[in-house]
């Protein structure tokens, strides 16, 4: 057993200004230096150094020359050791629109992963194929195709129903069966790269839209499109990647206004380039440049990110003036709240020893992930 004591504990729904945190595996015990008695046990004294939930990112393709794509089990499980420096405890395998053998392959490849209960993925967001053909981005032309239910079945079952959540454009035929579908196996379908109006999207019931602004009916003041039915609904979760490039600062602090930190989700989108240098990469089987910190296709589209979690979460503060324990909400309690996570998003007994030490500046020193601590160098920018 081990003990942290004298840590500012962020645990999701309160701060403990100086507090204590004893595991193993899971949560035995969390609370004030007050109630804290001694045991026989490693301790480890943090100084008044923060804690936080571990991260979960439930939109991220790939990062350190790994995609979930490549369908390879062992690059997989080294994505989720490189994430840990992020602070990221639990995340889900992303896909993108491609051929019905390869998603299948990718699918059964993070299965076999993530039923290992080893790393920190947790379930797979499938994106694509089911989506708007105009507002493909960096999805694959060729490879987009209408809600399908019978072809979603199978995919789930390739993926052990491990798929968590399912992008797809709600205005499109067979919308409203494929979504019931989806549904079914406990999934939940969100829109995006989607042309939907402010009433499809009403329509389908849909309750989680898919990286906020980008690719998506944008807002009108005749028309609120899905960016505005992502913004007025209260029961929608939506997605953002605070880079500063899929979004400017002032429209991600718009968002925040609109939506709260209880239903904002913050996200990455990363891609295969992530923690790596810049210069040619690909995505999907089309070629990609990373410049500066984005990443396109040749055509200019923004072809995801190389956005860290760690940064994401200083960026989100930065850009809205958020607290530390709302920046908390968007990246660790929201998706375990809405995806059924219920070991994972808040710090207390019982739940899985999955939480961050941060330095002074937000910057990870440390990630514990199921009790086993994993130290890191200080990492900024």
């Amino acid at each position: 057993m081990t003990s942290i004591i004298h840590a500012e504990i962020y645990t999701g729904q309160t701060v403990i200004q100086s507090g204590f945190i004893r595991f193993g595996q899971t949560i035995q015990e969390i609370g004030a230096m007050t109630d804290y008695t001694a045991q026989d046990e490693e301790v480890i004294d943090l100084k008044g150094k923060r804690i936080i939930p571990g991260m979960i990112d439930v939109h991220i393709h790939g990062g350190y020359d790994v995609d979930t794509m490549d369908g390879d089990r062992e690059a997989l499980v080294r994505l989720s050791e490189a994430m840990l420096a992020e602070g990221v405890t639990s995340f889900f395998a992303t896909t993108i629109t491609q051929d019905w053998e390869q998603i299948t392959c990718a699918l059964q490849a993070a299965r076999d992963v993530i039923e290992t209960r080893q790393t920190t993925i947790e379930g797979i967001h499938l994106e694509g194929p089911f989506i708007n053909p105009d507002y493909a981005g960096a999805q694959p032309l060729a490879f987009i195709v209408e809600p399908d239910v019978e072809q979603f079945l199978k995919w789930q079952q390739a993926s052990g129903n491990h798929i968590k959540l399912v992008t797809y454009a709600p205005e499109r035929p067979g919308a409203r069966a494929f979504e019931t579908a989806v549904r079914e196996t406990g999934a939940v379908p969100s829109a995006g790269h989607t042309d939907a109006t402010f009433e499809e999207n009403r329509t389908g019931n849909v309750t989680h839209g898919t990286h906020l602004y980008n690719q998506m009916r944008a807002l009108h003041h005749r028309e609120p499109g899905t960016v505005g039915y992502c913004l007025l609904e209260r029961t929608v979760f939506a997605e953002i990647i605070p880079d500063g490039i899929h979004s400017s600062k002032e429209m991600v602090e718009f968002a925040y206004r609109m939506k709260g930190p209880e239903r904002l989700t913050v996200i990455t989108d990363a891609m295969r380039a992530k923690g790596l240098s810049d210069g040619a990469y690909e995505l999907g089987g089309q070629a990609v440049e990373v410049k500066e910190g984005a990443a396109r296709l040749m055509n200019g589209s923004l072809a995801g990110s190389v956005l860290t979690m760690d940064q994401a979460l200083r960026n989100i503060i930065a850009f809205t003036g958020c607290s530390l324990e709302q920046a908390v909400q968007m990246t660790s309690v929201n998706q375990a709240e809405e995806f059924g996570l219920t070991q994972k998003g808040r710090l207390e007994q019982g739940k899985d020893a999955d939480f961050v030490v941060l330095d002074t500046n937000l910057n990870v020193e440390q990630t514990i992930h199921r009790g086993i601590i994993h130290h890191f160098q200080k990492r900024e920018g």
